[in-house]
């Protein structure tokens, strides 16, 4: 990746994930410290702003509240695929009501996580219906306990659970479009889904892909490398070269970007296990630095190469 992509990848992420504190970014061993990542996103939400990127198709990126949500507007109103975090509420009001006036008519959830499904309460009180894989709206109906994140999930209000729920796939005719949704395996969680604009040739993945980013692993709900793998080659084979692809977390990007992310989850798996075969402690494994190659482009945010590979040794 050369520097230029490397500089509008480091950019997105900062206004994607809000995380400037008092000017300063905060580092991989900052973000997960004793203090919970969970805490650190919602506090640097609650002062990012929400900025707007038209991609195509009447379809909008909106950034700065977690995870990428994606827009689609038209005739029949609007369609959101992930809810950012709860304290950004007003500012995704308002980023919403500059794309245009239409009603929110559904939200689609990617996954369960927080920082794309905790706005579902405010935005089904607005009128949406919210669609999401089975699993989604049974890790928000629980109490969860995310080891890595040092957080206990309390089931969510009423209002936040989706409504349309569906096991493998669920496909939707709006604005003038067919809208395919399509269940992974288990691969950063349980209960992750690919969203597809026919019309525009946009295919949003949620947390299956961090563009130019090592990737978080949720172990406490089914989250794995094998999946993670798994749910790239599914995204490599619904994407052709003309498909912009939305990921959880970076910049907008394109089928070659994914491929790269694909072979490097590759890389470090072998790579991890090879050394756990052969025996070695996590800590040996992570002192051995099986993400070297790949750490100048990949690790300089909210995982970094130790805490991915930790991630990784659990699994192989």
């Amino acid at each position: 990746m050369n520097n230029e992509i490397k500089k509008q990848s480091r950019g997105q992420f900062i206004r994607t994930t809000g995380l400037i504190a008092i000017g300063t970014l905060l580092s991989p061993k900052e973000l997960f410290s004793q203090t919970s990542p969970v805490i650190t996103f919602r506090n640097e939400a609650a002062k990012a702003k929400i900025t707007k990127q038209a991609i195509r198709g009447n379809i909008h990126l909106l950034e700065g509240s977690g995870g990428n949500i994606g827009v689609f507007s038209g005739r029949d109103g609007m369609l959101i695929v992930d809810s950012g975090i709860g304290v950004s509420e007003q500012k995704i009001h308002s980023a919403l009501a500059s794309i245009g006036d239409k009603q929110l008519k559904y939200v689609v959830n990617t996954h369960w996580h927080f920082d794309h499904a905790e706005g579902n309460e405010w935005m089904h009180k607005k009128g949406a219906t919210i669609i999401a894989h089975e699993n989604t709206r049974n890790n928000l109906a629980s109490t969860i306990r995310v080891k890595d994140w040092n957080y206990t999930f309390d089931p969510a209000p009423g209002a936040a659970l989706p409504t349309i729920v569906f096991k493998d796939e669920h496909k939707l005719s709006f604005n003038g479009s067919e809208i395919r949704m399509k269940y992974y395996n288990p691969c950063h969680t349980n209960s992750d889904i690919s969203v597809y604009f026919s019309e525009a040739d946009i295919l949003q993945v949620g947390d299956t892909w961090w563009n130019a980013h090592y990737p978080f692993i949720d172990h406490d709900t089914g989250g794995s490398i094998d999946g993670m793998i798994e749910a790239s080659n599914q995204n490599l084979s619904l994407a052709t070269n003309k498909t912009k692809i939305i990921p959880g977390h970076g910049a907008v990007g394109d089928r070659n970007q994914l491929l790269q992310f694909r072979d490097m989850l590759v890389s470090v798996r072998d790579k991890v296990s090879r050394l756990k075969k052969e025996g070695r402690s996590m800590q040996e494994v992570v002192d051995a630095k099986p993400t070297s190659a790949f750490d100048a482009t990949y690790g300089t945010f909210a995982v970094d190469g130790s805490f991915f590979t930790r991630l990784v040794y659990h699994d192989v």
